[in-house]
């Protein structure tokens, strides 16, 4: 099945929550409300004509001018070798989304790194707290506007680098 196929079934199923597609793009995808990102997720994996059985991957992007943070879930079926696409617009102030953690174990994980990174609520998530930074860090490291502080308890977060002076490959090593 195509992804303009798999779009036409969920909007049979789905009506207005689901958006735009675009199958121009690279990897052809299709807005979803943020509202309804969970039961579509379910469907999609459930459905046998469909059977998305892999979340290959959610990541997010920030969006300073529109004001919004998007997350984007790359799927992909291994019984019926078919792919889609689906993104979920947030607004960036506060963004929540509904979690898919009960739909993909991996989701759980995903999750977690747009939380860490872009400050992203995943409602009804498990065990949402931060992944790849610690706990007390304050703001979210991929958006836009963050500005590294210039230290953590005492500890400067920026250094010179270690490779200054060393010849770089395009350099002839003659000179």
């Amino acid at each position: 099945m195509n992804s303009a196929e798999i779009v036409d079934r969920l909007r049979a199923r789905f009506g207005d929550k689901i958006g735009d597609f675009d199958d121009k793009a690279g990897d052809p995808f299709v807005y979803v409300q943020p509202d309804a990102i969970d039961e579509v997720c379910g469907h999609l994996k459930n459905d046998e004509a469909l059977a998305f059985d892999a979340l290959s991957n959610l990541s997010g992007v920030d969006h300073p001018k529109t004001s919004t943070i998007q997350v984007v879930y790359h799927l992909y079926s291994y019984r019926h070798r078919h792919m889609i696409v689906l993104k979920v617009s947030a607004n960036r102030e506060d963004p929540v989304i509904r979690t898919v953690a009960g739909v993909w174990r991996a989701a759980n994980w995903h999750e977690r790194e747009v939380f860490d990174l872009l400050g992203v609520r995943f409602e009804g998530h498990p065990d949402l707290r931060r992944l790849l930074m610690p706990e007390d860090w304050v703001g979210h490291p991929l958006r836009k506007d963050f500005v590294e502080p210039e230290e953590y308890h005492g500890i400067k977060t920026s250094r010179e680098s270690p490779i200054h002076g060393i010849k770089t490959s395009h350099e002839s090593p003659t000179k």
